[in-house]
């Protein structure tokens, strides 16, 4: 057995949906796996098993380390992992508990339509394709003068209203009303400079705008608290902070990764007198100038994610109604961050903890009577958006009616990848896949010539199933499922 299987001498079942990887090693806690062990079975030779070993060892973790039902292999930390450390007793943050795409989220607005409304779909399809720019650059996007960056880095999704890219009645339905408190906003001149004109932009990768229709409802009390009902069209856009989020991550990684130094199989900072077993996992005490530095340039990068949908849902709107003379009275169900670290209260094992709570590839799935929520939510749950692939579908689910889940309010935040995007370039034909996707009446408008490719739904674990695990686990339940029809990506 190799080193980066140890971990299946330690595997035991925890429970419906979930196994435990037990304390062992250098791990100061158990770390969590959602999935049975068929999923295991099928997906744990990626490695990603033995990166979320890894973070249980981080300094001031507490609780369990967990990975939720679709993880996958990343930087440091496996996609869909979610750990916490106590900062008052000296726990870190890890700019690769984050992920390089800072508040990568996905925001969900409901229509007033159906989708016989939306008549002469190839033209509206082309004008989507032309009014919401994609792709690896930012052409297209929303040229900010330095003030108006000033702005949107500390106000968020506020400040892009104010400026005309928003309604002010969106803010309500956003996590944080949209907007992260910063103090000092120290960004490089190379990440300034790369969010110069990428505002209003979806990037490219995974990223999306989708026209959906909802075809089933689960949970009808909930469905009728996120304003969704069966037959409904839906829009669904999944995109962050474009390159001035990345270049932070970039910026913050390498100076953390300067301070360690390697030890044996370990890597030791002597500034810090720390040891963790992947330099990827680069962290500093929260409370030290490195830590909070780079909270602050997250929080500011995490604004301008949120500004980034907004301006992305004005476009939307402002097509629709060229399209339709209306916008089908488009409301915002609800905005998430997926690729966020935040400072929460938990209890764990019956003691407060001030946490900092990294979700790379998770969501929060609040409870409903948590205070953060809007009113409407009450006695329902937070809104988790969930998308899956451009040939089958994304779920809508729900937090726990009151109290929380035991992942630190988390949950999963898509289907998660079964191959990596150099395995699905060699492996599937993509004009082929937007031939049987144009079959299955799925128009997609894509910039990029590998991207039908590295995002086909063969390359990517079945969302079914992750919705299923997840539910088991008791983490969230599923609301609606909402079915892909015309698709926008980079």
């Amino acid at each position: 057995m190799s080193e980066d299987d140890v971990w299946r001498d330690h595997l035991e079942p925890a429970g419906p949906g979930l196994h435990r990887i037990r304390r062992h090693g250098d791990m100061l806690v158990d770390a969590m796996l959602v999935g049975d062990s068929d999923h295991i079975h099928r997906h744990g030779e990626d490695k990603s098993p033995n990166q979320l070993v890894n973070t249980a060892c981080l300094p001031g973790v507490v609780g369990q380390a967990w990975a939720m039902a679709d993880w996958h292999f990343g930087y440091g930390f496996p996609i869909g992992g979610v750990v916490a450390t106590d900062i008052e007793a000296g726990g870190v943050i890890s700019p690769g508990g984050v992920g390089f795409d800072i508040n990568c989220g996905v925001r969900l607005c409901a229509l007033d339509l159906v989708q016989s409304d939306l008549k002469d779909m190839k033209k509206l399809g082309r004008r989507l394709k032309g009014r919401i720019p994609a792709g690896p650059s930012g052409k297209g996007g929303v040229d900010l003068s330095p003030m108006m960056m000033d702005s949107i880095l500390s106000g968020g999704a506020k400040a892009a209203i104010e400026h005309g890219w928003g309604e002010d009645r969106d803010l309500a339905a956003m996590e944080s009303n949209g907007q992260l408190e910063t103090y000092e906003r120290n960004l490089s001149e190379r990440a300034l400079k790369r969010g110069e004109l990428s505002l209003g932009t979806l990037g490219s990768g995974n990223h999306f705008l989708e026209l959906q229709v909802v075809d089933q409802i689960v949970d009808q009390d909930a469905a009728r608290a996120f304003g969704l009902r069966e037959g409904q069209v839906t829009a669904m856009i999944h995109t962050g902070s474009r390159g001035l989020g990345h270049q932070v991550c970039s910026d913050h990684v390498g100076a953390l990764e300067n301070h360690y130094k390697s030890r044996g199989r370990n890597w030791y900072a002597e500034k810090w007198d720390m040891v963790i077993p992947d330099r990827q996992l680069a962290a500093a005490p929260f409370h030290s100038a490195e830590g909070q530095a780079y909270f602050e340039a997250m929080q500011s990068a995490g604004n301008y994610a949120f500004a980034n949908r907004s301006a992305l849902t004005q476009r939307l709107r402002d097509t629709l109604r060229a399209h339709l003379g209306t916008d089908g009275d488009l409301e915002v169900v609800y905005d998430v961050c997926h690729n966020i670290a935040k400072v929460e209260d938990h209890v764990i094992h019956g003691i407060s903890c001030s946490c900092c709570v990294h979700r790379k590839g998770a969501t929060r799935a609040l409870g409903g009577d948590h205070q953060e929520l809007s009113p409407r939510f009450a006695g329902i749950g937070q809104p988790v958006l969930v998308p899956g692939d451009m040939g089958t579908a994304s779920w809508v689910l729900a937090g726990p009616k009151s109290g929380s889940n035991q992942a630190f309010d988390s949950s999963c935040h898509g289907a998660g990848r079964a191959l990596s995007r150099s395995q699905a370039r060699r492996t599937i034909d993509g004009v082929k896949l937007q031939e049987k996707l144009e079959q299955q009446g799925i128009t997609v408008h894509a910039n990029t010539p590998n991207v039908l490719s590295e995002e086909a739904p063969e390359a990517y674990k079945d969302v079914d199933e992750v919705i299923r695990l997840t539910a088991e686990a008791e983490l969230a339940r599923p609301v609606a499922r909402l079915r892909p029809f015309c698709v926008i990506k980079g």
